[in-house]
């Protein structure tokens, strides 16, 4: 199925200065990102929860909480961490307990989980680095579950937007036409960094990819409201954004209004072998 990553891979030789600042850009407007985000499917959640030894879940760069409530809704006790105090502070609000830190620096302090999951986020880190955090402190049989939803905007939106993007910013370091272009096996090389960081780590079980299909319908002002929230155009000052979302919102009206999305959502999983 063609699709699309979450967010935009940064194509400058300042890839690791571009990455921070598009992760720290996301709670410039942490309401309308966790109204407008799309959440993640039951049965992932249920399957993720099932094979875990018990419910004590850490939710890395839990952001809003979006992931954690699904969890926490499953009977999971959950902690989030997110490097973000804006978008920890709304997940609060909603109930999770939230420790403000970079998941690498951050200090377990001698608690151990269940599961460490994490939604949306593991491509901001280092893939091994984030594994070998993740083996401290998952307790022995506890699983590492790392998951992206990766949608497919229809033809006419897709060729709107890299339209635009070709106009308005044919100089962005951020690659943005290529977000309507990747398709899934493109999309698998975030999934095969993932997984080798967790082999190259050692004390986990052979990873595995986990795929949910869904579909999810959008209204044209729903859909803009979403955009505004993805990593690259968060950055864009406001007539260049303007413009992004008129040339996209135009092409929807075209088709009536709206479209169904469909998405695939992703999970890298595998599960601690030994002792940390």
């Amino acid at each position: 199925m063609p699709t699309i990553p979450p967010e935009p891979a940064p194509r400058s030789a300042r890839e690791p200065q571009l990455r921070c600042q598009a992760a720290a850009s996301f709670g410039t407007d942490a309401a309308r990102y966790d109204r407008t985000r799309p959440r993640y499917p039951d049965a992932m959640v249920r399957r993720i929860v099932a094979a875990g030894p018990g419910p004590a879940v850490l939710d890395v760069g839990c952001g809003t909480g979006i992931a954690a409530r699904q969890f926490q809704a499953a009977g999971c006790r959950v902690l989030g961490v997110d490097i973000d105090a804006r978008m920890a502070d709304l997940a609060r609000r909603s109930g999770i307990e939230v420790e403000v830190a970079a998941f690498e620096a951050w200090e377990p302090a001698g608690r151990a989980f269940d599961a460490v999951i994490a939604g949306q986020t593991w491509h901001w880190l280092d893939a091994v680095a984030g594994a070998a955090k993740a083996g401290q402190v998952l307790r022995p049989g506890g699983r590492l579950a790392v998951f992206w939803n990766v949608f497919q905007l229809p033809p006419e939106v897709a060729e709107a937007f890299a339209a635009v993007c070709r106009r308005v910013l044919p100089d962005s370091p951020f690659n943005l036409q290529a977000t309507t272009w990747q398709t899934l096996h493109g999309y698998q090389a975030v999934c095969t960094r993932t997984a080798d960081g967790i082999r190259e780590v050692g004390g986990f079980s052979e990873p595995e990819e986990w795929r949910f299909d869904w579909e999810w319908p959008y209204t044209r002002e729903a859909w803009l409201d979403q955009m505004r929230t993805h990593g690259a155009l968060t950055q864009l000052p406001s007539p260049e954004l303007a413009e992004v979302l008129d040339a996209v919102g135009a092409a929807i009206d075209a088709m009536g209004g709206g479209f169904t999305m469909r998405y695939a959502t992703v999970a890298v999983t595998a599960a601690r072998t030994d002792a940390a």
